[in-house]
């Protein structure tokens, strides 16, 4: 089983809980519609990587604030990237099948280290910058469902299991990468720094 880093402790997720389409920017981006209802699917423990490779010349970031769930509820905050095989998920779509090829395949969910939440979830923002350039910002008031909402939703279907990550969702600003780009994701309370993840993409 693959894991995540907690509170320097190595825990193994069983399943990825995303979000899609949580930020109304991001959903015109890519010209869609914006959902009457949670839109969520499930990455597999085996899509955890803490290293970012190079899939595909369609392969899209998606920088996210991600969620540590611990007896039902957020013990943990961290930085992630949901990897997506563009032209696979837009076939997928059109054809109004699942994403799982386009979202679930090994490596797509690049996870940096998980720290205790503290802070209020209201104040929490996250930027993403690539090669020192900003590519996305989201704050939570951005969220169209905000992470509690996540969780009673989710549960009304699915159990977690301790450890598991949701993934929320995804600010305008996807894009396509290439081999040596520089990834820094962070997560602030307001202006104060939480964390940053930081990855250099492989072939």
């Amino acid at each position: 089983m693959k894991t995540i880093r907690f509170n320097s402790s190595d825990i193994s997720p069983s399943k990825i809980v995303c979000i899609g389409r949580n930020y109304v920017e991001h959903i015109h981006e890519l010209n869609n519609e914006i959902p009457s209802s949670m839109v969520v699917f499930n990455k597999p423990n085996s899509a955890i990587t803490d290293t970012l490779r190079f899939i595909s010349p369609d392969t899209r970031y998606e920088g996210e604030i991600c969620f540590l769930i611990m007896g039902g509820t957020i013990a943990g905050i961290g930085f992630g990237l949901d990897l997506t095989k563009a032209d696979i998920q837009n076939h997928l779509k059109v054809k109004g099948l699942p994403w799982e090829r386009a979202k679930g395949f090994d490596g797509s969910a690049v996870l940096g280290d998980f720290v205790p939440l503290t802070a209020p979830l209201e104040s929490l923002r996250m930027t993403l910058h690539i090669n020192g350039i900003l590519t996305q910002e989201a704050t939570y008031e951005l969220m169209i469902y905000k992470p509690l909402e996540m969780i009673e939703e989710i549960k009304t279907f699915m159990s977690f299991e301790d450890g598991d990550i949701i993934m929320s969702g995804t600010p305008k600003g996807v894009n396509t990468y290439n081999i040596g780009d520089t990834f820094l994701g962070r997560i602030y309370s307001e202006t104060q720094l939480l964390l940053e993840s930081q990855w250099i993409t492989k072939s």
